[in-house]
């Protein structure tokens, strides 16, 4: 479904992401791990167009800068890990901004599916209760919540996710991953998502790509990636150690 080819960006003479290559395929939740800097938003950011970069990126086998952005954002949708709003919003009316890419003009409001797409988001979300709340009241976690029922309603076949669980106390982060796990059940859809938390990734991740400073330290089956090697060689200390003793702290 993505194709990543020699991706590369630079802020001035800094790489922030150098060379790197990778695929997702349907039914597939990749985990996008590695430490602070390694360049692991920069390279969702590229990804969805919001910063240049060099290579090429496609979505089913098509250039997505060949791609109007309504064409694209059926296809994609994007939670980033900080969303600002300076407009008093209602929940439902951010939620809503997500039906906009299936609306047939720019000032239309035909969009037969969009009123079960918003009801259904909310409700996944647990936000049907805050739908007439202004954003500008909310909590953080419940702002992340909020769009990522905008993500929800938006009905893509790739979600990209930036620290989905950004933000969420420990409860919504278990609901949060078993929505997507659950979203993506659904034939033609894929997850990608960085992710700090190495216990949510090996839990709900299918593949994953670690990245050290910009470049590919390994890819492929989540097993195969976060070993304790790998691990150790990119963050320079025992994670899987550190992982295993912090668990002990519950027996």
């Amino acid at each position: 479904m993505l194709k990543a080819s020699h991706l590369t960006v630079r802020y001035g003479r800094r790489t922030v992401v150098d060379d790197l290559s990778f695929s997702l395929e349907e039914g597939q939740w990749l985990m996008l791990c590695g430490p602070n800097g390694a360049g692991k938003s920069s390279l969702v950011s590229a990804l969805s167009r919001l910063v240049p970069c060099t290579g090429t990126v496609t979505l089913d086998g098509r250039d997505v800068r060949a791609l109007k952005p309504g064409a694209l954002a059926q296809r994609m949708g994007v939670l980033s890990q900080h969303n600002h709003v300076g407009y008093d919003y209602t929940v439902e009316e951010i939620v809503r901004l997500g039906r906009y890419a299936h609306r047939r003009g720019f000032l239309s409001s035909q969009d037969a599916d969009g009123e079960k797409q918003v009801e259904r988001a909310l409700a996944l979300t647990g936000m049907t209760e805050l739908r007439h709340q202004s954003v500008l009241t909310l909590s953080g976690g419940e702002r992340q919540r909020a769009f990522l029922a905008q993500v929800f309603a938006q009905d893509p076949q790739l979600l990209i996710l930036d620290e989905p669980a950004n933000h969420l106390d420990l409860i919504y982060q278990k609901h949060v991953f078993s929505l997507i796990a659950e979203w993506l059940k659904t034939p033609g859809r894929a997850v990608l998502s960085v992710v700090h938390d190495l216990s949510l990734a090996r839990m709900y991740g299918t593949h994953a790509l670690l990245l050290h400073e910009g470049r590919c330290a390994a890819q492929g089956a989540l097993a195969d990636v976060l070993t304790p090697d790998k691990l150790q060689s990119v963050y320079g200390m025992d994670v899987h150690g550190w992982m295993r003793s912090l668990l002990t702290q519950w027996e």
